[in-house]
């Protein structure tokens, strides 16, 4: 299932803690799409050190999108890889 989060719009530190708030609250089989305006780098590393996998694509209505979830959550995994091939 997909929970979607939208920081395009917020200023510089909003997206990130927004979406490291959002994290924690991911059940198994969900994964968080993030629509964002640009590649947040400095969130891939704190992603890598908590256990997330994550993948980028251009987005329709903004730059980037993003999606993230648990590394060991392989239904979530298989639902992110059939949003980007659709």
């Amino acid at each position: 299932m997909e929970r979607l989060l939208d920081v395009s719009t917020l200023e510089p530190c909003e997206p990130l803690e927004l979406i490291l708030a959002a994290l924690p609250t991911l059940q198994p089989g969900e994964y968080l799409k993030v629509l964002h305006r640009m590649e947040p780098h400095p969130l891939f590393k704190i992603l890598e050190q908590q256990g997330y996998q994550w993948s980028l694509q251009a987005g329709a209505m903004t730059p980037i999108e993003l999606f993230i979830w648990h590394c060991d959550d392989q239904q979530a995994a298989h639902l992110v890889q059939t949003n980007i091939n659709s």
